[in-house]
C-alpha cells in the first residue's frame, strides 16, 4: 500500500501545517491541510493567508475552486465583477474563469480553498 492508498482517517494538527509563500503573489502564503499525500482520493484542501496590502494578479486555473472565507475583509474579482468578502462567505470560481484578490485593509485575510486533486495549470492574465 502506498502513501496515497490511505485506507483510514487522517487528523492533521494545525501546528503540523507549514505555510509557504506563493511565487505569483507577494503577501500570499499557502498551507496544504489535506491532499493526495494524506490519502485524500478526490480533493485537496488548502488554507491561504492574504497579508494587508497584498494583491494576487488576474489569473485562471484549470480546475474549479470552492472557497470559504475564515478571516478579514478583501475583494475577489471573478470575471468582470468585484465581490467584497468577509468571514463566513463562500465562493465558487469555475475552472478557466479569470479571478484575482486584493486586500486593501489593515487585517490579514484567510480562506480555505478546496480543489480537485491532479494537475492545476495556472495562467497569469496580466
Amino acid at each position: 500500500m502506498s502513501d496515497t492508498d490511505h485506507a483510514g482517517p487522517v487528523v492533521k494538527r494545525g501546528e503540523d501545517v507549514s505555510y509557504e509563500p506563493v511565487d505569483a503573489a507577494e503577501g500570499l502564503s499557502k498551507g496544504v491541510l489535506v491532499d493526495e499525500s494524506d490519502g485524500a482520493p478526490t480533493f485537496a484542501m488548502r488554507r491561504f493567508e492574504l497579508a494587508p496590502g497584498a494583491a494576487v494578479p488576474r489569473h485562471t486555473n484549470a480546475v474549479e475552486h470552492e472557497q470559504y472565507v475564515l478571516a478579514g475583509e478583501y475583494v475577489v474579482g471573478i470575471g468582470d465583477e468585484e465581490h467584497a468578502v468577509s468571514a463566513g462567505d463562500a465562493l465558487l470560481i469555475p475552472a478557466g474563469v479569470e479571478h484575482w484578490y486584493r486586500n486593501a485593509g489593515d487585517e490579514a485575510g484567510a480562506f480555505i480553498c478546496a480543489v480537485p486533486n491532479g494537475d492545476d495549470a495556472i495562467e497569469l492574465v496580466e
